[in-house]
């Protein structure tokens, strides 16, 4: 699954590259080489006719994708060249990947509207009209030396009963393990689609730990017709967008607050993602699914923030430039872009780390 995941992200990477090039070549800025993956080049080749006609290269690297536009920097400014173009084709050839991932997202809602949409959000933008698909209990966290651990339980298990009482939501299993505290206690649970059951003790009505040590994920799976589908698939994008603007304004609040800690595990880097995309596979392929979209959403969020070495990043010191009247030199872009660049892979680097430490 971490390899299917890791398609999946070069293949949004890719479609967001494609983006800039299809927007670069439509406003006459050429493009000297598509690549997918990063270098060292394993082959190359010129094909395609008209708006598709470019030199693609196949490289080494498995981690996304990326478009050479003739003279990239903002004192280029020979026949072609990106940094001889509009500040407005600029803006235009920076936000068609930010574009092209909003799209990738928004189709991905859509049909799973229209065959299955997990909902993950209390309030998450639905229809009168929803058909449940799949409504269960399953277990999303499993606590180190709990009982839940001691009697084998695991992510995506689907609990079906405890100690007889009959599990279909969150607030079952709580009230079950209230009443059961101190018991020995048989769980009954569906792994694999096939029946199975187990026993716990569970901690005493007196302990300061959770009785069972497992926490659920209770799982809404619902599915809309095909006319009501797309306007479910903008919704749900559009609310996803906000949630994750939402989180990265508390994200910076704990920075500036010194809550280094609580910033810490607000984010996940790409260790996080494809530990999250495999947990959420044992739910159902919706589920992964469902996570594919809402990172290409994220990508296209991260990419529009004005920050350097990012999409939005490149706009915003351009336009910064302009304002100010002052000439953009290549060495004072590179110099912007490149510390930029560094800080970025430095806090992937400080994101892993604690991603490994989180979940391993």
């Amino acid at each position: 699954m971490i390899i299917v995941a890791l398609v999946f992200f070069v293949i949004l990477i890719v479609v967001h590259e494609y983006g800039h090039f299809l927007a670069a070549k439509r406003n006459g800025v050429e493009v000297e080489e598509f690549g997918i993956g990063f270098p060292p080049k394993v082959a190359g080749k010129t094909f395609g006719k008209g708006i598709w006609r470019s030199y693609y290269t196949l490289n080494l690297l498995p981690l996304g994708g990326f478009v050479k536009l003739k003279g990239e920097a903002e004192a280029d400014k020979g026949e072609g060249t990106y940094g001889s173009a509009t500040y407005w084709t600029k803006v235009k050839i920076i936000l068609a990947g930010v574009f092209m991932n909003l799209v990738v997202a928004w189709l991905i809602f859509t049909v799973l509207a229209a065959t299955g949409l997990p909902s993950l959000l209390d309030d998450q933008y639905s229809l009168d009209s929803a058909e449940p698909v799949k409504q269960f209990v399953a277990v999303g966290l499993v606590s180190e030396g709990s009982p839940a651990e001691a009697a084998g339980l695991k992510i995506g298990d689907r609990i079906s009963s405890l100690g007889g009482i009959e599990i279909n939501a969150s607030s079952d299993l709580f009230d079950a393990t209230e009443s059961l505290a101190g018991t020995e206690t048989e769980i009954k649970y569906i792994r694999d689609g096939q029946d199975q059951s187990t026993t716990a003790t569970l901690r005493p009505a007196d302990s300061d730990q959770a009785f069972l040590g497992l926490g659920p994920a209770e799982v809404n799976v619902n599915k809309y017709s095909i006319l009501e589908a797309p306007l479910v698939g903008a919704g749900t994008t559009v609310q996803l967008a906000a949630e994750t603007y939402k989180g990265l304004g508390s994200l910076v609040a704990s920075l500036v607050g010194g809550e280094f800690s609580e910033a810490g595990d607000s984010v996940s880097g790409p260790v996080g993602i494809f530990v999250i995309l495999n947990n959420a596979s044992e739910f159902g392929f919706e589920f992964f699914i469902f996570f594919i979209g809402i990172i290409s959403l994220t990508l296209a969020i991260m990419n529009s923030l004005p920050l350097p070495a990012l999409d939005g990043g490149k706009l915003f010191v351009s336009g910064l430039f302009i304002l100010a009247r002052k000439p953009l030199t290549k060495r004072i872009e590179t110099s912007i872009h490149g510390t930029g660049f560094v800080v970025l892979l430095m806090l992937i680097v400080l994101i892993s780390w604690i991603d490994i430490q989180r979940f391993f």
